[in-house]
């Protein structure tokens, strides 16, 4: 069983060097629990970089296969913690068991496929474009070219999802995969359920024999400036708001050595309902969008904030039982007092607007966040009204009606980047409204027909990620195992005998990778 210490990891060891402590709170009673935790200070900080950094020549060239061990040894050490573990995790963050279950399951998943990525090793990105000495005008060298990671990353630990994007989350996990040591910022809601994630990964990493700086942590407010200025940090990864997202892309991008931010930080999610798919099922897509709107209380990313429909007498008989389903929902306990105070103030904005009436759900009283539905002009999307373009991180949305295709394609023109975009529509819709599919690709990661947005799938083929704001940068994606390429540089070696290339480069291609030779993908060697 785990003790808490509450002390910060750095370099295999344990630190608490300062006085200031941060406490960890029962998000359903806001009582405090008996942990706390010593805010690093700025010297812990450079230590658990510079441990990073000092990890870093050793962790990059260790083969794939031993890096694909680490993660997999991580995986089984968090499948292994009990019912102790899983009670900390519930009592700071309100989430049920079994969310927390399936939570720690999609993280031990996705360490796992990581690592088959490493062994598969497609993700070396080998090509190979051989001399030709006798080439007129003028002979090409010998030019061979894979990736590298870029160095320490500093991961930030997201609040909704304690589990698979907070400690040996998706942007550890993809850090790690690509040779990367990471320095974790402990998210302040769930301090308890990272110390805990952060011993198993630190055993992982004994096990395996893994470099002592290969995974370091840190708690405390204010600490993630020190973190993102450091020169060993050579890149971020952050889930979270778009004021603390814009804040980190800043402090990046105005150090003397600008480094890249891979920032998930604001998504709206519009779901479009097209005509005949209300016309067949139109009480059935109001239940339907009412559960994905309220899921976890609406604490997803992928939460479908803003519904879009053309005016009919199908969309007023949906919206008329929508907003009866959104009525009666439960109220439920968010992740934290934070969060609440946030939505709060998110409704009350909605509230006070003129251009927006509230449709549905009962007066926000109390610790618990009661479902809400929203209607908006449309003329505050035509005009990119800013409010309307605000994700509100709850169990709420906003509808839309526009008049026509002409009024819902100028709509669509006036939305930010998001991470998904919806289709709800039948094979008649499709004929008449698939000519959207160009806008929707240009606004959003993941475009979705017939389903709702509050399912991410970690696979190879996932894209979670998305023009800004829903991204810092849309080349990326945080699920999925393209997730690793955002920590990956290209490196060519031109002229180089075939006993000092890397592996992945050699003619006998002994690691018996996929590689692009000559402009011909082959595994032979050459």
């Amino acid at each position: 069983m785990t003790v808490i210490t509450g002390f910060n990891f750095i370099a295999g060891g344990r630190s608490a060097a300062g006085t200031v402590t941060v406490q960890s709170f029962d998000a359903t009673s806001a009582q405090a629990l008996p942990y706390s935790f010593h805010q690093a200070t700025e010297a812990e900080v450079d230590a658990a970089a510079r441990a990073a950094e000092a990890a870093y020549g050793a962790y990059r060239n260790l083969p794939a296969a031993r890096r694909a061990e680490f993660l997999d040894a991580i995986a089984a050490e968090l499948d292994a913690l009990g019912d102790d573990f899983i009670a900390t995790v519930c009592r700071e963050t309100a989430l049920p068991a079994a969310r927390i279950q399936g939570e720690r399951g999609r993280t031990s998943g996705q360490l796992r496929l990581f690592a088959s990525v490493l062994r598969r090793g497609d993700f070396h990105g080998a090509r190979i474009d051989r001399a030709l000495p006798e080439r007129k005008p003028l002979p090409r060298p010998d030019l061979r070219q894979y990736r590298i990671g870029l160095g320490p990353v500093a991961v930030f630990g997201a609040s909704n999802f304690p589990l698979a994007f907070s400690t040996a989350g998706g942007d550890t996990a993809a850090a790690l995969a690509a040779g990367c040591p990471v320095v974790f910022k402990a998210h302040s809601g769930h301090m308890a359920t990272a110390e805990w994630v952060a011993d198993a990964i630190v055993r992982a990493a004994e096990k395996t024999a893994m470099p002592a700086g290969v995974f370091n942590m840190i708690y405390g407010g204010g600490v993630g400036e020190w973190l993102v200025k450091h020169p060993s940090i050579q890149a971020v990864g952050f889930t979270g708001s778009l004021r603390g997202g814009r804040a980190l892309c800043d402090m990046a991008a105005a150090r003397p050595q600008p480094i890249p931010v891979f920032a998930e930080m604001s998504s709206i999610n519009p779901v479009l309902l097209l005509p005949e798919a209300l016309k067949a099922r139109g009480e059935q897509v109001a239940a339907e969008l009412a559960a994905s709107v309220v899921l976890g209380a609406g604490q997803f990313c992928t939460n479908p904030g803003l519904v879009i429909g053309i005016r009919s007498p199908e969309f007023s008989a949906f919206l008329q039982r929508f907003a009866a389903l959104m009525g009666d929902q439960p109220a439920q306990t968010l992740l934290n007092a934070g969060g609440l105070k946030s939505y709060c103030q998110g409704l009350e904005h909605l509230h006070r607007h003129p251009g927006i009436s509230h449709l549905a759900g009962a007066v926000q009283q109390g610790n618990q966040a009661q479902a809400q539905l929203f209607k908006a002009d449309v003329s505050l999307l035509l005009d990119g009204d800013e409010l309307l373009q605000e994700e509100v991180f709850g169990p709420t949305t906003i509808v839309v009606e526009v008049a026509d295709k002409a009024e819902l394609t100028r709509a669509l023109q006036g939305l930010r980047g998001q991470l998904t975009a919806t289709l709800i529509g039948d094979a008649g819709d499709l004929d008449g409204f698939g000519d959207l599919l160009g806008l929707l690709e240009q606004k959003a990661g993941r475009l979705l027909l017939n389903g709702y947005p509050t399912g991410v799938e970690v696979c190879d083929a996932m894209v979670h990620g998305g023009p800004y704001p829903a991204t810092s940068d849309a080349r990326g994606t945080s699920v999925g195992t393209l997730a690793i390429d955002r920590f990956l540089r290209p490196v060519c070696y031109q002229n180089y005998p075939d006993a000092l290339l890397p592996d992945a480069l050699k003619n006998a291609n002994p690691l018996g990778i996929q590689r692009l030779v000559d402009g011909q993908s082959t595994r032979d060697a050459i």
